[in-house]
């Protein structure tokens, strides 16, 4: 069962301790969202019998509640159970003590808002941002204003990728086989009934010296490291065959429990697999039993060459965000140049006319495509490069390089002030859902942040003319 609540205005709000102030951020930003165009989406996923769900306004305000202020589901409810505003914006018509739902209520919110839901809602509120260029623009790059207008691309798209690290302890083979090693015989423990059988021998005292003895040396050699992973996966070989005996004989292992087992059993074989082979590498490498989903991003940084979460892919138009491709494995970035720019051209109907991107987008295919649709995009020409460079050109590539900066700005604001810095949701599509969910929330205060300066402007204006 679903009930629909009707778009909240400031007035109707019952507060016994006076009125709230109607200039309040949270007001403000209630008021830009449009609501009522997300029920009729939000709402089909209810059947009409059952106890009635929270209304979208409960929900996605709750998530944009946590993404703005940076903090866990407890203190998000905690937070609304204080803050009379926050109420407001989640939809209450009148102050309570406490708030409608529980902690455990956020991840069911993460879990019916799909990422689909989201690119939709952040679609709507960027339908009326315009991609034409503006007069600052057209001085950059052109001092003729009459060929500015009659070329048929328009825009600037700014394109890069990240990764969102997933808030997991740094994967070491040997700290994985222990973990392993310890839940089987979780597991052992959890299947044996003692009036029927005798406990089958896992020497769990003598593999847990065995892994101590390595992981608390200071020193660990390369022989030493093999020695005791080779030791583990002896223990888990056994442990898997008791378990596998204990199935067979028709003891099952709860629904969590069997999940966690299919992820061992895949671990077991990708690191004995490594270890005969003597490799470091495998296809969809588990680096957590926690979270499977979590692969290894290659980032090539000085301070994290390699980061273990989901990739991410935005562009930048007009200082807004969208999320161009989500991925929990590694991928060529280069190779989404083109679909990007195919759906900016049907978005708006025209090609953009630069696009600023890395060096990894620069390879032949996409230089031919920008070619072939009148694209300029930044970046040094494959092969040798030029010797004697023009003073336009270096200005060019100046003034390219700084406003490619900008995406830049984009993921540091998103990891240092929305939380992508880690990603605190275990499951694939809640974590999915706080990504998304932090680029939606920065869109929202951007247009919250120009609706406010329009305001300021205006006023301004005003008093300068002696209105």
């Amino acid at each position: 069962m679903y009930s629909v609540d009707n778009q909240l205005k400031i007035e109707d709000f019952i507060f016994p301790y006076g009125e709230l102030d109607i200039n309040n951020r949270w007001v403000k930003l209630a008021a830009i969202i449009p609501w009522n165009e997300f029920e009729e989406t939000y709402a089909k996923q209810f059947i009409n019998n059952g106890r009635p769900a929270k209304p979208l306004r409960i929900a996605l305000g709750s998530l944009i509640i946590k993404q703005k202020l940076n903090c866990s589901d407890r203190e998000t409810v905690s937070a609304i159970a204080e803050n009379p505003y926050l109420q407001y914006f989640i939809g209450l018509k009148e102050f309570q003590n406490s708030a409608p739902f529980g902690a455990s209520s956020m991840v069911e919110f993460r879990k019916r808002i799909s990422d689909d839901m989201i690119i939709e809602m952040n679609n709507t509120i960027l339908k009326d941002t315009t991609t034409k260029k503006n007069n600052d623009d057209k001085d950059k790059h052109d001092d003729d204003d009459n060929n500015n207008s009659d070329k048929a691309n328009q825009g600037t798209i700014i394109v890069d990728a990240t990764c969102t690290p997933a808030d997991i302890t740094y994967p070491q083979d040997l700290n994985l086989l222990n973990s392993a090693r310890e839940k089987l015989e979780g597991y052992i423990d959890y299947l044996h009934v003692p009036s029927q059988s005798k406990k089958p021998r896992t020497y769990r005292l003598k593999a847990r010296k065995d892994f101590l003895n390595v992981s608390k040396a200071r020193k660990k050699s390369c022989k030493k490291i093999r020695k005791a992973i080779r030791k583990q996966l002896n223990y888990i070989a056994r442990d898997i065959a008791y378990v596998e005996n204990f199935i067979g004989n028709g003891k099952k292992l709860n629904s969590r429990q069997l999940e966690e087992y299919e992820v061992i059993l895949q671990l077991y074989h990708q690191q004995k697999y490594m270890f005969d082979n003597r490799k470091h590498t495998v296809e969809n490498r588990i680096v957590s039993i926690s979270q499977p989903h979590v692969r290894p991003i290659v980032r090539g940084k000085t301070k994290a060459p390699t980061e273990f979460g989901a990739k991410v892919e935005i562009s930048v138009v007009n200082g807004y965000v969208r999320m161009e491709k989500l991925s929990w494995d590694a991928y060529n970035e280069s190779e989404s140049l083109i679909p990007i720019t195919e759906t900016y051209k049907a978005r708006n109907g025209f090609y953009p006319e630069r696009i600023l991107a890395d060096k990894i987008y620069r390879n032949r295919k996409n230089l031919n495509y920008c070619k072939e649709n009148g694209i300029s995009i930044t970046g040094p020409a494959l092969g040798r490069p030029k010797k004697n460079k023009t003073r336009v050109e270096k200005k060019q590539e100046y003034i390219d390089t700084c406003e490619r900066n900008e995406v830049e700005g984009k993921f540091g604001t998103g990891k240092t002030r929305y939380g992508l810095a880690r990603i605190f949701a275990d499951l694939k599509e809640t974590a999915e859902c706080v990504i998304n969910m932090a680029f939606f929330v920065m869109n929202l205060d951007k247009k919250l942040r120009v609706i406010l300066c329009h305001f300021l402007n205006y006023y301004i204006l005003e008093y300068s003319m002696g209105i």
